[in-house]
Formats: structure tokens, C-alpha cells, sequence
């Protein structure tokens, strides 16, 4: 007679639970913001209706024509966003976003937790990295880089750990998904070299206790996995030309300065801080820990720690590849601990109160998801499916009322006047922000900011309507107001509308 199976639902067992639901519950709850997501899915149902993935600018009017690379770089996942937003709408949209970023994380936990040996130290991990993430979770096509990043630290530490070779399938199929995705593909590019490096490091120092010949039988492995990696970043729309998009994107003096994920971390900001604690408390942890870090551990932190020096978008890739080395060292600090105090019994607690426990937290999971958000007191940065700052409503009143065709917008705008408003509209500036010439970038912020002779900027590129964000720029809000040329068409939260008279 077969043996049943128990299962105890110890207390432990809920850490891990409580940080999923509670990324699970964040992101749900956390609506589409209006800077990226509408430009890309307005790329993917072009690319759907076409059969081609466009090549130049039609959707603004300050470099119509000028050919834009980048959409050979996001196509896949414009697909995906879009077919799902069709589908489903923004709801739909957000829910599998949610599930995609959950399941990264929920990688992140199970590594966490294999390095440690401990449910709780694992969900500590993933706190740890959630915590560096977190500012990173809006929905667009980088959420997928997300769940392949965890999925090739979990196929490396797999087969290290089992030196079973399928594992590293996951390697080039991934790679294939990521390099038609988002420009970060170079990060999968940097796991699995690290671990190359990783492997010749252990390679020499076997030499050096060892009298016999090297081998480099242990190399083979890695190497091949490195390149059939390298290979399959080529199965891309540009092929060899993916190297000169990279270049093009980190020397642009626009993209360098005027977008702060690509600025570096300041102690003004909160995400800054996180970022700074974070570093300087896996310091800490490897000094102290009774294990030395090895070369990838090493290797890892500092890469890793230097990408988030430099640029705040390096924060969350910092989070997610330390976490599991993080919680393996804590956990050799927390058993150093334990010779010294014997009290190492963990409670299991009450398997009524922890089943209780589990339902209210899965609950809670459940009430958060689109569709039922709208009954949740949650505050205005929270609230609907769509965040407030989208020009919804004066985009509607634009084209009701059909203004004069050469709008002056709010960066933050432009990628809704691009799924909503054209072709009637082309945008002055939008969250592309590498299309965009310095020059435009600068005339942009100098009227924005009614510097100078703002009105002569304005007739120079025939602009008529004001499209404008009271948040973002309230110098020319002022001053419009105050004008005799200007006429107040429209105001809301979100946006004002002036044509000129």
C-alpha cells in the first residue's frame, strides 16, 4: 500500500508567498502610465497590418522621415502588447504584465532559496531585489527581460549544480526572444560570460595545486554556451547592424542627459537611495561573511554594481542577479550565528492560523486584479487602468473639435497623440527619445520653459495649439495664460489646451 504523502503548511513557507503576492498585487494595482506602452503597441499593430516592421518616422513632425532603428529592436514584444491589449484591453494588458513580472521574481525566489537553503532567507532575496525593481514595473517591453534574466541565472546555477547540458537550451532560445525585445539583451551576454569567466578561473586554480597537465575539459561547456549565445543575438531583424544600435543609443547625448533612468543614482531620489543601501549592504554581507565570494560573486557585484552606479536603469539588473548570492552568504552569516546560540528551532505555528493566513493573503491577490480594482479605496497615483497624467480627454477634445494641425505637446504626451490622434496629428516630441535632434531637443525645452523668445520658436515650426502638461510645464502654462496671442480651449488635470488666436 503506497505511502501518503503530508504536507505540513508551515509558517516559512508564507514569506515566500507574501512577497510574490504582495510584487503580484503592486503591479496589478499599478496602471499604464502614458510615456512608452502606446507608441509600441501602435508600432505592433502596424507591424500586424503591414507585414513589415517600419523603418522611418511618420508619427512626428519635427523628423518625419528620419529613419529609426529602434523599432527592429522592440518588434517582437510591440506584437505581443498589442495583441494582448486587443484582446483584452488595458486590463488584460496589466494582468499578464503582472504574471510576467511575478514570474521573474518567482525564479528569483526559488534560486534564492536553493543558495540558502531556507524559505524565509529566500523570500528575503527577492524582497531585496523586488525593492530595487520596483520603479522599473511599468508595462512595456522590457518586462520580459525581466523573467529571461532570472530564467539564465537559473540554467547556469542548474547545470552547475547538475551538469545535466539541457539546461542551457534555455540560453540561445532565450537570447532569440531577447534580442527582438529590448536593447538589454547585452545583460544575458554578461551572466553567461561571467560564467565563462567563472570556469577558467577554477580551471587555473586547479592547475596551481596540481602538478599534472591543464585541462580544459571543464571549459568546453561554457564556452560553447557562450557562443551559440553570441550567434543567436545575430537572429535579429538588423543581424550584425544590433552592435551599431547599442553605440548609437549609449553615445546619444539626448537619451544621456534628458532621461533620468539614464542618469545616475542621487541620494535626492528614493529609488537613489534604495540603490546606494543595496550596494553597501552586500558589501557588507561579503565582508562578513564566513564564506569568501567566489570569482562570479565578485565578478557579479562588481559589473553589476557598476551599471547601477552609472545609470539608475542598472538598479533593478543589480537586484536580481545579486539576490541569490546575497542570501547564500546571510545564510552562512545567520548558521555562524547559530554555534554561538544554540536556539535554531523554528516554529511551525498553527497549520489552522497559517491556512488562514494563506487564503487572506491569495485573497487579497485575487481582489487586486483589473478587472476588480476600480472597488479598492486606492489612491489617484493608483486608480484605474489607465494613470491620470494620460491625455485622454483633451486628446478626444483635439480631435472633436479638429484644432489647427501643428501642436506643441508635453514629452509625456506624445506617445498617446501616436496610437490616438494619428494620422490627423504628428507629434512635436515623444518619449522616443534618440529619434530626436539636440537641437529639437533643446528648442523643446527652452519653450517649455518660456526661455527667451518662446513665441518666434513656436512660429518657426508653424505651431497653432499648445497641448501642455501643468505638472511638467508650468512656466509656459503662465505665461500662455497671461498671453493676448494665446486662447484657453480646454483644461483638466492632465493637460491644457491653447490655439493660437
Amino acid at each position: 500500500m503506497a505511502k501518503a504523502i503530508k504536507f505540513q503548511l508551515k509558517i516559512e513557507y508564507l514569506w515566500g508567498l507574501v512577497a510574490l503576492v504582495g510584487i503580484f498585487v503592486f503591479v496589478n494595482t499599478h496602471p499604464i502610465r502614458p510615456h512608452d506602452f502606446w507608441w509600441h503597441i501602435t508600432i505592433g499593430r502596424e507591424i500586424l497590418t503591414t507585414g513589415n516592421i517600419p523603418s522611418v518616422d511618420i508619427y512626428s513632425y519635427t523628423e518625419a522621415g528620419q529613419p529609426y532603428p529602434s523599432y527592429q529592436m522592440f518588434w517582437l514584444m510591440e506584437i505581443i502588447l498589442y495583441g494582448i491589449y486587443h484582446l483584452g484591453g488595458p486590463a488584460l494588458v496589466i494582468f499578464i504584465f503582472s504574471l510576467l513580472i511575478t514570474a521573474a521574481y518567482g525564479v528569483i525566489f526559488w534560486l534564492c532559496h536553493q543558495t540558502s537553503g531556507s524559505w524565509r532567507i529566500g523570500a528575503l532575496g527577492v524582497l531585496f531585489a523586488g525593492a530595487l525593481g520596483l520603479n522599473d514595473w511599468n508595462v512595456r517591453p522590457q518586462g520580459i527581460t525581466f523573467l529571461l534574466a532570472s530564467l539564465f541565472l537559473l540554467a547556469i546555477y542548474q547545470y552547475q549544480k547538475q551538469r545535466r547540458w539541457g539546461w542551457l537550451l534555455i540560453l540561445p532560445i532565450g537570447m532569440i526572444i531577447w534580442v527582438n525585445s529590448h536593447g538589454t539583451f547585452l545583460i544575458g551576454l554578461a551572466l553567461v560570460g561571467i560564467w565563462f569567466g567563472q570556469e577558467i578561473w577554477e580551471t587555473i586554480k586547479s592547475q596551481r595545486k596540481s602538478t599534472e597537465t591543464i585541462s580544459l575539459k571543464g571549459l568546453i561547456v561554457p564556452a560553447v554556451a557562450l557562443l551559440i549565445t553570441i550567434i543567436a543575438c545575430l537572429v535579429n531583424p538588423r543581424g550584425l547592424g544590433i552592435i551599431g544600435y547599442i553605440r548609437t543609443l549609449t553615445g546619444n547625448s539626448a537619451v544621456q542627459n534628458l532621461v533620468t533612468e539614464w542618469a545616475p543614482p542621487t541620494f535626492n531620489t528614493l529609488m537613489g537611495m534604495i540603490f546606494y543601501i543595496g550596494l553597501l549592504g552586500s558589501a557588507i554581507v561579503f565582508a562578513v561573511s564566513p564564506k569568501r565570494p567566489n570569482f562570479i560573486e565578485l565578478v557579479t557585484f562588481l559589473i553589476f554594481g557598476i551599471l547601477g552606479l552609472r545609470t539608475s536603469r542598472g538598479s533593478v539588473w543589480f537586484g536580481l542577479v545579486m539576490a541569490p548570492t546575497l542570501v547564500e552568504h546571510i545564510s552562512f552569516i545567520l548558521k555562524d550565528l547559530h554555534k554561538k546560540d544554540q536556539r535554531t528551532a523554528k516554529a511551525a505555528g498553527s497549520i489552522y492560523l497559517n491556512l488562514i493566513f494563506t487564503v487572506v493573503v491569495l485573497f487579497l491577490g485575487v481582489i487586486s486584479l483589473p478587472w476588480l480594482k476600480g472597488a479598492l479605496p486606492l489612491p489617484q497615483a493608483k486608480a484605474g487602468l489607465i494613470s491620470a497624467e494620460t491625455p485622454i480627454q483633451a486628446t478626444q477634445v483635439l480631435l472633436e473639435q479638429k484644432l489647427p494641425v501643428k501642436i506643441f505637446n508635453a514629452e509625456s504626451f506624445g506617445s498617446y497623440l501616436i496610437w490616438a490622434a494619428y494620422p490627423r496629428y504628428q507629434d512635436f516630441v515623444d518619449s522616443r527619445i534618440e529619434l530626436f535632434s539636440e537641437q529639437v531637443w533643446l528648442d523643446y525645452i527652452n519653450i517649455s520653459n518660456a526661455n527667451g523668445d518662446w513665441e518666434s520658436l513656436l512660429r518657426a515650426y508653424g505651431v497653432n495649439t499648445l497641448m501642455l502638461s501643468p505638472a511638467e510645464q508650468p512656466g509656459l502654462v503662465a505665461v500662455a495664460r497671461q498671453s493676448t496671442g494665446w486662447d484657453l480651449i480646454y483644461q483638466d488635470q492632465a493637460a491644457i489646451i491653447f490655439v493660437r488666436r
